[in-house]
């Protein structure tokens, strides 16, 4: 193969994502040649409206989908977080890289934790899932709409417009950001979304020469972690209109022991389960069903309607 044309996103966290592919791939593969495809997507060229009203998941990678459809890009380097829980057809979910800091970060100039933030303070966030645990946790603060790139959501923090907001944690010390992360939300009090901090690599169905390029950057660890975490988003039909958070915990014995939780995004409602074994899909429908034993179809079909 001549060269390698990897699509992205234009921001500054896809960017550096897809460098890190691209210096991944010449180090695996000496003399190949790596070029990046910018492309803007709708995500990224609509920010006035909240990611829940204008489609949510796929949102940041349908025009990257097409590029390879298209044969105008061979790969395309994801936050596996916003990818659908199911293969788009004629695409493959290839490989996964080495899992980056699952955990959300909170960020308040004042030091104040969570539960420090006096009654009334302004939190900024573009998730249902982590207003829904911020309103769950504290139901006295103002949750705020908040959309941008990382740089424009930490320029607003600095503007005063927010008194604390909450950002992937994999995001930022990826950018050199980490030192400005007042406290990491960790299980089992706080979980993540499913598959966050992983970056997943996505090709066309059967290419085999692009599929060999990509085996020796793939880590089995995070992609059994991100097969049993979709399997929960696949099965309770997951997207960015529901507060779903999901998290697949790897143990010493290769089993992995899955957290979950669907929740009403005013906080009220927050079911809560969990599940262990060996297999990523086994465990992820499990981890599902005791969540759709706890009503948590009813809250999802109830916000599909709204």
């Amino acid at each position: 193969m001549e060269c390698v044309r990897i699509a992205t996103r234009r921001s500054a966290l896809a960017l550096w994502q897809a460098n890190h592919v691209r210096d991944l791939l010449r180090d695996a593969h000496p003399g190949l040649e790596v070029e990046l495809v910018k492309i803007v997507t709708k995500g990224d060229r609509i920010l006035d409206r909240p990611l829940a009203e204008i489609g949510g998941k796929g949102l940041f990678l349908k025009e990257l989908e097409v590029s390879m459809l298209e044969g105008e890009s061979d790969l395309a380097v994801h936050s596996m977080k916003d990818m659908p829980a199911e293969d788009t057809p004629g695409l493959v979910l290839q490989a996964a890289l080495p899992r980056a800091n699952p955990f959300d970060a909170w960020l308040c100039p004042s030091g104040a934790s969570l539960e420090e933030l006096p009654r009334g303070s302004r939190v900024g966030t573009s998730s249902l899932r982590r207003g829904c645990q911020v309103r769950a946790t504290r139901p006295d603060l103002e949750v705020v709409e908040l959309r941008g790139n990382v740089d424009t959501r930490l320029g607003k923090l600095d503007a005063g417009e927010y008194d604390a907001i909450i950002l992937a944690a994999a995001g930022l010390e990826r950018l050199g950001w980490g030192e400005r992360i007042t406290a990491r939300l960790t299980p089992p009090q706080w979980l993540p979304a499913g598959t966050q901090g992983i970056i997943g690599l996505q090709c066309r169905a059967g290419d085999e020469a692009i599929s060999a390029l990509l085996e020796p950057l793939a880590d089995e660890g995070a992609m059994r972690q991100a097969r049993a975490e979709r399997t929960v988003l696949a099965a309770l039909q997951g997207s960015c209109q529901v507060p779903l958070a999901v998290y697949a915990d790897p143990q010493a014995d290769g089993s992995l022991v899955l957290a979950g939780m669907v929740g009403t995004p005013d906080g009220r409602t927050v079911l809560r389960a969990d599940a262990s074994g060996d297999d990523p899909e086994a465990v992820g429908l499990e981890l599902a069903d005791r969540l759709k034993a706890q009503g948590a179809e009813a809250i999802i079909q109830s916000l599909a309607h709204d």
